[in-house]
């Protein structure tokens, strides 16, 4: 048995949760911090880009209409929306056995924790295999609608939507759990040629994802899902997790991500077509 932290920090704006798992990355790189699993929340609502996708896929006149924020993740991926959701960040060293081995071997292993955690929560949750045919040329910009490799799903619908960074420092991935809520509304801050074509996109999403109060039929709080979280991962991983708040060292670090990073246009918007 291992100790990680567990962090579970307070609803935030978009660029402070990015900048916060970043600072943790850092920690981790330089040997300052134990690795953690990071669990959040989001205030505003943000819709979060991936680390490569255009920034022209999002109607930026109808993201501000709504009071949506706009981030861009150190993650790969595609469009989410952040709101009724359990957010996760798991950050480790490169040398973490748990997330040894290639991307999906340690995708793999995470994978099983995210199983118990949403099995605790009486979802009968699977992994499935996506083909590469079923991936290639996949342009879609909405993440939940996006096939990968390998997907956590509930009755054939995507219920996590998971991405992972490597970097020198170390490892984050982090990932969505819709909890309640109507999936298709992202589609009202990314850009359509028109609004049947728009119409169309919002109702093939909810035939391919869903939120875990569509599927149990009655609400889950965040507490619950988190506590679900903190169960599976300390007992599938073998880990002890420490109740933790960031140092202020990576509160000053995060900081200063947001105002050079992730709030800032020319990372937000560096990615044109």
């Amino acid at each position: 048995m291992d100790t990680w932290r567990l962090l579970i920090t307070p609803p935030s704006r978009g660029a402070w949760n990015m900048a916060v798992d970043e600072a943790l990355l850092e920690a981790v790189g330089r040997d300052d911090s134990l690795p953690a699993l990071r669990l959040y929340a989001w205030q505003p609502p943000c819709l979060s880009l991936g680390y490569a996708q255009p920034f022209f896929d999002v109607d930026i006149p109808r993201l501000k209409e709504r009071g949506w924020e706009l981030v861009r993740r150190p993650t790969g991926g595609r469009a989410i929306l952040h709101t009724d959701e359990l957010t996760y960040s798991v950050i480790a060293p490169v040398g973490e056995p748990r997330l040894a081995g290639a991307l999906l071997d340690s995708y793999n292993r995470l994978a099983g924790a995210l199983l118990a955690a949403l099995r605790l929560l009486g979802l009968s949750v699977e992994m499935q295999e996506r083909s590469a045919a079923s991936r290639a040329g996949n342009i879609n910009p909405v993440c939940f609608e996006v096939p990968s490799s390998y997907e956590i799903t509930v009755g054939g619908k995507k219920l996590v939507g998971s991405a992972q960074a490597r970097r020198k420092e170390g490892i984050l991935q982090h990932g969505s759990l819709p909890l309640s809520g109507d999936l298709g509304r992202i589609t009202q801050a990314l850009a359509f040629p028109d609004e049947a074509v728009r119409a169309c996109a919002a109702e093939r999403l909810l035939a391919r994802a869903a939120t875990v109060e569509s599927v149990l039929g009655r609400p889950v709080s965040w507490e619950k899902a988190a506590q679900a979280f903190t169960a599976a991962f300390r007992d599938v991983l073998n880990l002890d997790l420490q109740p933790s708040q960031l140092t202020p060292a990576e509160e000053a670090r995060a900081e200063e991500l947001v105002e050079s990073k992730y709030a800032h246009p020319l990372w937000t918007e560096r990615v044109t077509g």
